[in-house]
């Protein structure tokens, strides 16, 4: 649990996109769609209420806005209050530190985590109902004469070190030969990165929507598509081992996360108002988050044996690179906290 506002700041120091902890406040809607939310195999629990949780949101991803609108903690016996990250691998720090329970983060922040030997465990994983469509892409400015991975050689790459796109970029230079020591991998946040590349200090820029999306609309173009075999397009939920090693506290944590996988599912019903939410939250016009929704359709389900051999081999690649020090053994991190077959893209939601 999140001790200090200031013990946020320490953990995630500049990183943080907003360090102050702002309350879910109930809907003032008593018709909001799902202020009726409770899972009825979890329905009561009054010692939940000695629980306030928090919940990392990674760089603007409706989460907050999406509760507000739908009302899906309005009921919970316990509070909630979110953290905005503008990536993983802070977030993935302040859930070892306990300032957050609950977080989404790309494929690589567990990874880079758990080789620093951090206090916390996969519990979900978030699986894009659009597999097809990269989530995240290398690209290159309007005019660039790079077309292909192998034109990287010797070229300077923007990456947001220790996220999805820096596996993205590993294993594109990988998959034609390439090293991390082949080309330059300029470790920039993404606000940085933008800087960088914008200004032509970078030829290429490895990152996610919507920054890809908003990119690409003014002019840049995709080099590498974040698809398999080159990239995963799922993302997980990682939690503290505080949380989880408690099994009153595991056991409301449960519930936080199918009430946000429920008002996720919302979302992805009521695009309109998904948008809306992301436009809010990342300060990005309504028709920007509206080309990037896909981004941010997803089921949330239990962590899978193929998921654990696709992070597995990532973690694999980052040791041959050189990027971790320490072999990472994905399945020992691993900690479901949803039954099996649980998918919420099954789950009945009103409009």
């Amino acid at each position: 649990m999140r001790r200090t506002t200031t013990g946020l700041i320490g953990a995630v120091g500049s990183l943080a996109l907003a360090s102050t902890l702002v309350a879910c406040g109930s809907s003032s809607d008593t018709t909001a769609p799902l202020s009726n939310a409770a899972d009825a195999s979890d329905a009561g629990h009054p010692e939940w209420s000695k629980y306030t949780f928090t919940i990392g949101d990674n760089g603007g991803d409706g989460s907050q806005e999406l509760a507000k609108i739908t009302g899906v903690f309005d009921n919970a016996p316990y509070k909630v209050k979110f953290a905005r990250f503008t990536y993983g691998p802070p977030l993935v720090q302040a859930a070892v530190s306990g300032d957050i329970d609950l977080g989404s983060v790309g494929d690589v922040p567990p990874i880079t985590g758990a080789a620093k030997e951090y206090g916390f465990k996969v519990v979900a994983v978030n699986r894009s109902l659009t597999p097809d469509q990269a989530v995240e892409n290398i690209i290159v400015p309007k005019g660039s004469k790079l077309r292909t991975a192998a034109d990287l050689k010797g070229k300077k790459i923007a990456v947001p070190q220790g996220s999805s796109a820096h596996g993205l970029a590993l294993n594109a230079l990988k998959s034609v030969g390439l090293g991390p020591k082949d080309a330059k991998l300029v470790f920039l946040d993404p606000a940085a990165s933008a800087t960088a590349f914008n200004t032509g200090k970078v030829d290429a820029w490895s990152i996610w929507n919507p920054q890809s999306a908003i990119a690409v609309k003014n002019g840049a173009r995709i080099l590498v598509k974040g698809l398999p075999p080159v990239d995963q397009t799922s993302s997980y939920y990682v939690a503290t081992d505080k949380s989880l090693s408690d099994k009153t506290k595991r056991a409301a944590l449960t519930d936080v996360l199918k009430r946000l996988s429920r008002e996720f599912a919302w979302g992805i019903k009521n695009p309109d108002k998904y948008a809306q939410a992301l436009s809010k939250e990342q300060g990005i016009p309504l028709a920007d988050a509206k080309a990037s929704l896909a981004a941010y359709s997803n089921r949330v389900t239990p962590v899978e044996q193929s998921d654990i051999e696709l992070e597995q081999k990532l973690a694999d690649v980052f040791l041959e690179a050189g990027q971790i020090t320490k072999k990472v053994d994905v399945k020992s991190i691993t900690d479901n906290l949803l039954p099996s077959g649980y998918d919420s893209s099954k789950l009945k939601v009103t409009s």
